[in-house]
C-alpha cells in the first residue's frame, strides 16, 4: 500500500515537472528566437524550417539598428523619461500613502474613495481627455508633457499599494522618534521610507516599465521624430512592404535588456513588495 502510495506521488510530481517544462518553452520560446534572430544574417532571418541557433553569428542588426533613424536618441529619450516618471511617481505615490495612512484631515473619505474609483477606468478611456488636456496646456510634443502624463496613470495605484504598507507598519517607531524630537517629514524620510523600501521597490519597477513599454501615449503625443521613444523607433524598422526581423528583434532585445537587468537585480524587494502589499492592503 505505501509503494503504491509513493508511486503515485512520483507520477504525479513527474507530470508537475512535465508541465512546467511544457510552460517554460511557451514563456521563452519567443524570447529564444528573438535572441537567435537578432543575431542572423538577413538572408537567415526567414529561412524554413527556422533555427533557433544560427551558423554564424553576426553584429550587423545592432550596427544597423544604432545607426538608422534616431534609434540611439529614441533609446536615450526613453531612459530619461522612463527615470523621471519613476522618480516622480515613486516620490508622490510615498507621500500621498503616508498621507492617507497617518493623518486625519477634512475629505479624507471622499478623497480616497475617489483614488480607489480611478483604479476603475480603463487606460484607454482617458486617452482622448488626456491628449485634450495637455494639448491645451502645451504640453504636446515634448518629453516634458509626456513624462507628467506617465506619472499621472499609475499614481492611484501606487497609493493604493502603498498605503496599505505604511498602515502596518508599528507606530511605534514614529511615537519614538517624535519624543525624540523628529519633525513629521524627518519621521517619513528617516524612519517610514527604509522601512517601506520593498513596496517602494515595487512601484518603482512598476512604473520603469510602464513608461519604457508604453507605446499608444508616445505615438499620439510626440511628432516630432528626435523627440520619439525606443518603442516608436522599434515600430519605424517595419517597411511597407516587408520587415527586416533581424532589425526588428535586435532593437527589440535593445529594449529588453533593461527591463530583464532591473527585476534580476531588485528582485528579492519586488517580490517582497507584491507579497506584503497583497496581504497587507
Amino acid at each position: 500500500m505505501m509503494t503504491t502510495s509513493r508511486s503515485q506521488q512520483r507520477l504525479f510530481n513527474l507530470a508537475i515537472f512535465i508541465v512546467l517544462c511544457l510552460g517554460i518553452m511557451i514563456a521563452a520560446g519567443p524570447l529564444l528566437y528573438m535572441l537567435t534572430t537578432a543575431f542572423k544574417g538577413a538572408s537567415y532571418v526567414q529561412e524554413y524550417p527556422p533555427r533557433f541557433i544560427p551558423d554564424t553569428i553576426t553584429l550587423d542588426n545592432f550596427i544597423q539598428a544604432f545607426t538608422s533613424r534616431n534609434f540611439g536618441r529614441a533609446l536615450l529619450n526613453s531612459a530619461l523619461v522612463a527615470v523621471s516618471t519613476t522618480m516622480i511617481v515613486t516620490t508622490l505615490s510615498a507621500l500621498t500613502a503616508y498621507s492617507f495612512a497617518r493623518f486625519d484631515f477634512v475629505g479624507k473619505r471622499v478623497m480616497y474613495g475617489g483614488l480607489i474609483i480611478m483604479l476603475m477606468i480603463p487606460g484607454t478611456v482617458l486617452l482622448i481627455p488626456q491628449f485634450i488636456l495637455a494639448s491645451n496646456l502645451g504640453l504636446l510634443n515634448s518629453l516634458q508633457g509626456l513624462t507628467l502624463v506617465y506619472s499621472a496613470g499609475p499614481l492611484a495605484f501606487n497609493t493604493f499599494l502603498l498605503r496599505g504598507f505604511f498602515e502596518n507598519l508599528p507606530r511605534e517607531l514614529e511615537e519614538s522618534a517624535v519624543i525624540d524630537g523628529a519633525s513629521p517629514f524627518t519621521v517619513f524620510w528617516r524612519v517610514m521610507l527604509p522601512l517601506a523600501a520593498p513596496a517602494l521597490s515595487t512601484v518603482a519597477v512598476f512604473s520603469f516599465l510602464g513608461a519604457w513599454d508604453e507605446y499608444i501615449l508616445a505615438l499620439n503625443f510626440l511628432t516630432d521624430e528626435s523627440l520619439r521613444t525606443l518603442p516608436i523607433a522599434i515600430a519605424n524598422f517595419r517597411g511597407q512592404h516587408s520587415t527586416n526581423w533581424g532589425l526588428v528583434f535586435a532593437g527589440s532585445l535593445t529594449a529588453v535588456i533593461p527591463t530583464v537587468l532591473l527585476f534580476v537585480f531588485f528582485q528579492r524587494y519586488f517580490i517582497q513588495g507584491v507579497t506584503s502589499g497583497a496581504v497587507r492592503g
